[in-house]
């Protein structure tokens, strides 16, 4: 274990002290290979100019991860250390870092760094930088036991949540919060939302919090999913392509395929707004793009908006949001050198509650 002992500690000699990281070394198939990731010992990362360097107590387990082994969102560099939903304790400074005191508890979400100076970095929008840089695909993540990162790409946990409990909230919730900026529905407004997995049920929540008189109503191909979603207050539910009994004024998309996209355009009302929280759709059903239809389908100024990552807003104003409802996922804890199992039943949708690895 590295020994710090001074809550001033300014730097630290890491050279020769080594980490347990759970690593990827190339693209593969899970489909065939049930073990993509390889247990090793590394040394622990030293903390450059302005970043610190954090003991990792718990890193959630993403489906974006799959998309970056199977090559789909692939890492910038090999090997490399997944992981962007990150919470431990600061363990060390590098020089000129203020912001955190050793000990401090802090996360880290799936924006590592931008540059901090174009238009978009200056409007608070870094999410669209050219140089954004993702947690465990351009920078190495939170399968360790270390990890580094700027400081001002960290933020403060509150103290409501567990290790466990907050490690989710980094990207389900921040990227769910952004959706529901991106809808600019107002409180008495009817929203959709399609696919009702982690993002979505979060946003349900949010919205019963923030927008008490907007009906929600969800489309969902698992009954399981649907009767979920009555649970925690859908007024309507039904399959993807099941037609809403009443024009909705924004529908948020988080599936990976196209066919829901046309579906949903096609239950918005007139000046409607559809925005996709997806950082991939697959090639599987892009045919049925074919069908769209203008007049019915785009017509009388629906719009259409992605969703592209998220900003350090989105992820300090969740967890703000979060602890004030309050937010308490279920999760389901693994040990560090069972990443491999976490993945492989993620893949297979055995999920009860948030996959997390419990590191320290």
């Amino acid at each position: 274990m590295l020994k710090t002992q001074r809550v001033d500690l300014k730097s630290i000699d890491t050279e020769e002290v080594n980490m347990k990281a759970m690593v990827l070394h190339h693209l593969c198939s899970l489909e065939t290979e049930v073990e993509p990731l390889r247990f090793e010992h590394l040394p622990i990362p030293q903390p450059k100019r302005n970043e610190i360097l954090l003991r990792v107590a718990t890193c959630a387990v993403c489906h974006t991860e799959l998309d970056e082994i199977e090559g789909r969102t692939p890492p910038s560099f090999f090997p490399i250390i997944l992981g962007h939903q990150v919470v431990g304790r600061v363990e060390a400074l590098g020089e000129n870092a203020t912001r955190f005191k050793a000990g401090d508890r802090v996360g880290v979400a799936w924006i590592y760094s931008a540059c901090g100076k174009c238009k978009f970095c200056l409007e608070g929008n870094e999410n669209l930088c050219a140089e954004f840089k993702a947690t465990g695909r351009d920078a190495n993540g939170g399968y360790a036991e270390y990890m580094t990162v700027h400081e001002d790409f960290a933020y403060p946990i509150p103290e409501i949540f567990s290790d466990s409990e907050a490690a989710p909230l980094l990207c389900a919730g921040a990227i769910g919060y952004r959706s529901l900026r991106l809808t600019n529905i107002k409180d008495g407004q009817r929203l959709g939302l399609t696919g009702f997995g982690a993002s979505a049920h979060l946003v349900l929540k949010m919205v019963k919090h923030q927008f008490p008189n907007t009906n929600v109503f969800v489309f969902a191909r698992s009954e399981k999913e649907r009767a979920f979603a009555k649970e925690l207050g859908a007024v309507w539910t039904g399959d993807t392509d099941n037609q809403s009994p009443e024009k909705l004024n924004a529908i948020i998309d988080t599936t990976p395929t196209w066919k829901p996209i046309v579906k949903a355009l096609n239950n918005l009302t007139p000046g409607g707004r559809l925005v996709i929280n997806a950082i991939r759709k697959e090639e599987s059903d892009k045919e049925y793009l074919t069908t769209l239809n203008y007049p019915a389908h785009l017509w009388m100024e629906k719009e259409i908006k992605s969703v592209a990552n998220v900003s350090r807003t989105d992820v300090s104003g969740f967890l703000k949001l979060a602890a004030e409802i309050p937010i308490k996922p279920e999760v389901q804890e693994f040990r560090l050198e069972d990443a491999n199992e976490a993945l492989i039943e993620l893949k297979e949708r055995k999920i009860r509650g948030a996959k997390v690895l419990k590191v320290m």
